[in-house]
């Protein structure tokens, strides 16, 4: 069965927003959207240091995300603003990789599929790696669910109860650094924060705990990769970004479909 590319394609797809969804609840809890961002930009520095060390994607990629994710994490204790910091070091990074990865000697690289995903490509080892780190990242926010929420919703109580949320703020660092490495052969660097934003704010009207939140949110991201995938396969569209559209239409369907409660109850 996995010989078909349509079905490794969908494997993949729904593999990644088990991964993206609960984390893209912290995300928008925290208000995080450009630090994921900046986190996946620093993909095509990984992706530069993986070919030119001749080594996997995955490590190389896992390897840049997680030392951006840090460097942020670090330098947000000083005295830039958040949204300053993400917006430098997001766009240094994306174009540092850039230019790395066209100095590259005998090496032939199709930046389009790292920028925009290349999902119709995934092979059964690159499956392996994105069920393995669905299934470590799913594993670890599932473990660390309790102390992630309560750091998020209200660190000082948080620390009275005995949670670092700086070591919550690691974990949930580290978890997007393996989810955008995982990512990265799906959506691409451009669109990996798509997969982690739009989910959990189309499913935050609708949601009257954050469990179900995060339920509904890999309900949608699952359903928008099998629908973009599909429709991508019909029109002959590129496939990241037909993904990122649907997800951009059950956006706006569920702000529509909340107005119109909020109308009614009124």
């Amino acid at each position: 069965m996995l010989d078909d590319f349509l079905v490794r394609a969908a494997l993949a797809g729904v593999g990644v927003a088990i991964a993206a969804a609960p984390l893209g609840c912290f995300v928008v809890w925290r208000r995080m959207a450009y630090f994921g961002e900046a986190t996946a930009h620093a993909a095509i520095l990984g992706v530069a240091l993986s070919l030119s060390l001749s080594m996997s994607i995955f490590a190389g990629t896992l390897v840049a995300a997680m030392g951006m994710a840090l460097a942020v994490s670090a330098l947000s204790q000083r005295s830039y603003a958040m949204d300053t910091l993400l917006g430098v070091m997001a766009h240094s990074s994306l174009a540092l990789g850039l230019v790395a990865v066209s100095l590259l000697d005998g090496v032939r690289v199709d930046l389009m599929s790292f920028l925009f995903g290349d999902i119709l490509a995934v092979s059964r080892g690159d499956l392996a790696v994105i069920w393995g780190g669905a299934l470590a990242v799913t594993l670890l926010v599932f473990w660390r669910w309790s102390a992630l929420l309560t750091a998020t919703l209200n660190p000082d109580l948080a620390t009275a109860a005995g949670i670092d949320p700086r070591r919550e703020q690691l974990i949930l660092t580290l978890a997007l650094a393996v989810t955008v490495a995982v990512a990265i052969k799906v959506v691409g660097v451009l669109l990996i924060g798509a997969m982690l934003v739009i989910p959990a704010a189309s499913a935050r009207p609708f949601s009257r705990t954050p469990e179900g939140m995060a339920g509904l949110a890999i309900l949608l991201g699952a359903g928008a990769a099998l629908g973009g995938l599909e429709l991508s396969y019909l029109y002959d569209t590129p496939t990241g970004p037909t993904i990122v559209c649907v997800l951009a239409v059950c956006f706006a369907l569920a702000n529509l479909g909340s107005a119109m409660l909020s109308a009614r109850r009124s």
